[in-house]
């Protein structure tokens, strides 16, 4: 019975994951970075030898798609969407490594039940 009721549990927490993973919004894989740049023209203010300010920043949205890496410059007023389309992103690997720890777990569970037990609701048995 206490089998029973953790499978219960599982598909409970489960049919969760799943409505968190209909509410995502647009999402985009990849880390953002900000950086700085020498321009290396004479009299710059990047070149001042005594307080060197160089330009920026400047954001860069790093990612690989297909084994294809790819790197592309983001706006500053682009910065808070991307942000949030990366935050999307992480909670979606999260959920998804959720999902998949605990459908593991069910078949484990489910593996080395007794032929003939009582099994989850959503596991298909005789009529």
């Amino acid at each position: 019975m206490k089998t029973h009721r953790r499978i219960q549990t599982i598909e409970k927490t489960i049919a969760g994951i799943k409505t968190a993973l209909h509410i995502l919004g647009p999402l985009r894989p990849g880390s953002l970075s900000r950086q700085y740049h020498v321009c290396r023209k004479t009299g710059c203010r990047c070149q001042d030898p005594d307080q060197p300010r160089r330009h920026g920043p400047y954001y860069h949205l790093d990612y690989v798609h297909h084994g294809k890496k790819t790197t592309r410059f983001i706006r500053p007023e682009q910065l808070a969407q991307v942000r949030g389309q990366l935050a999307n992103y992480k909670r979606l690997r999260r959920l998804m490594d959720q999902w998949i720890t605990l459908a593991l777990e069910q078949a484990e569970i489910l593996r080395l039940s007794p032929p003939g037990s009582k099994r989850s609701s959503s596991s298909p048995g005789p009529d």
